[in-house]
């Protein structure tokens, strides 16, 4: 299984573009941001699960601000909760994701949660995902963005998944304190053949002389490329165009064989 982890606060990478493969599998991309553009600190992180089957990935991207303690505190909370959640995964499709999803309510509005968030300094977005089989589910808190390209899908102009939500935390300033929890979630069948599914902090689409909040021009960065090859252009495309903020990318494509829905007057093709 894959198993990776990682807090800006640990190691930084600013002026410094890194790209790791998980196995043949997820590609992670990491950019500290340039120094020359006042940069020196990164508050990002991640943690990532993969089964070595491609059966499933849980994976869930950070972006906080202040201090990086908001991310420590998620991470630790849920290699806590590693084992619970592992079992989670290996139900049956139809069940895991209404599982998960209750389960994170749960952790996030727990008294000993809370209480961890008071404290520490500092908050944090927090986008989870899950892929199981053909379905492709999000818990979303704040502004990290989830995109998927399928050609059928960029054909109608759609790429991202979920929305930008701002004013939305986890930590000591956190929305999960209030009397209703804000966040947005969804589900979404993928359809058949290659699925590209890619996850990014803001760094990525506020770049300035880019046009990276063009989900199609993100994509279209990807032509001709492996995954690898393809999360390293953007980074050394915003390490050049003088970005300050961080920037954490984590990309996978999935191949679906399962027929996916069409409309009852066309034929899938």
């Amino acid at each position: 299984m894959i198993d990776f982890q990682w807090v800006g606060s640990d190691k930084t990478f600013v002026d410094e573009i890194d790209i790791r493969s998980l196995n043949d599998h997820v590609v992670v991309g990491r950019f500290g941001g340039n120094s020359s553009a006042g940069q020196y600190k990164n508050e990002d992180g991640l943690l990532i699960w993969a089964a070595p089957d491609k059966a499933w990935e849980f994976v869930i991207l950070l972006d906080s601000h202040n201090t990086a303690q908001s991310a420590e505190l998620v991470i630790n909370t849920f290699e806590n909760e590693k084992e619970d959640i592992l079992k989670l995964l290996h139900l049956e499709t139809d069940k895991v994701f209404d599982l998960i999803n209750k389960h994170l309510l749960h952790i996030f509005t727990s008294e000993k949660f809370k209480e961890s968030c008071k404290h520490i300094t500092g908050e944090t977005a927090c986008l989870l995902v899950v892929r199981k089989e053909n379905y492709l589910w999000w818990f979303s808190i704040g502004d990290c963005v989830l995109s998927l390209y399928h050609p059928e899908l960029a054909a109608l102009g759609e790429y991202q998944q979920n929305h930008r939500s701002f004013y939305e935390w986890i930590g000591q300033e956190s929305t999960f304190n209030k009397k209703v929890p804000c966040y947005s979630s969804g589900t979404k069948e993928l359809r058949k053949g290659e699925n590209h599914i890619f996850m990014t902090t803001d760094g990525l689409i506020e770049c300035p002389n880019t046009s990276y909040y063009h989900q199609k021009v993100l994509f279209d960065e990807f032509l001709g490329l492996s995954n690898k090859e393809g999360v390293k252009k953007l980074l050394e495309r915003i390490k050049n165009n003088h970005v300050r903020d961080s920037t954490t990318i984590i990309s996978w494509k999935i191949v679906n064989n399962v027929k996916a829905t069409m409309p009852s007057d066309q034929k899938e093709g």
